[in-house]
């Protein structure tokens, strides 16, 4: 079962939605990992997860969300906001080789189930970190 972010009232849409996006890939998670499907997609749709997250909080601090898919980055930038966000940067490290390397081909690697669930487990915790800051 989906359980959206609930907004406060000083959560826009926009923030809203972004978070609602993240729900969407951690929802989609859950069903992979349920039916044993695709570890690299679920590798994928964690580090989505997590990119959603960070930019909502970016959005919550009424900064401009760029069009960016490196973790890293992002979590820089949060950290510029907070410096608690400092925290992340491993996991950070962890989630930069799950988006280009299991969208395009050629170089297909192959993550594991054990890279898949540790994904979910970092994914989980990023996003309780990040709803803290927001809520």
């Amino acid at each position: 079962m989906v359980k959206y972010f609930m907004p406060n009232l000083k959560i826009t849409k926009y923030v809203s939605d972004w978070l609602k996006r993240a729900e969407d890939d951690i929802a989609t998670v859950e069903i992979l990992i349920k039916e044993n499907i695709s570890p690299n997609s679920i590798c994928f749709h964690c580090q989505q997860a997590v990119e959603k997250l960070l930019k909502g909080f970016l959005a919550y601090q009424e900064k401009n969300v760029r069009k960016v898919h490196d973790i890293r980055m992002l979590v820089s930038l949060c950290e510029e906001i907070d410096k608690e966000f400092s925290d992340l940067y491993d996991e950070a490290d962890y989630f930069s080789k799950f988006y280009i390397e299991t969208r395009y081909p050629g170089d297909f690697p192959e993550f594991s189930w054990q890279e898949a669930k540790e994904a979910f487990e970092i994914t989980k915790k990023i996003k309780e970190f990040v709803l803290a800051k927001i809520k």
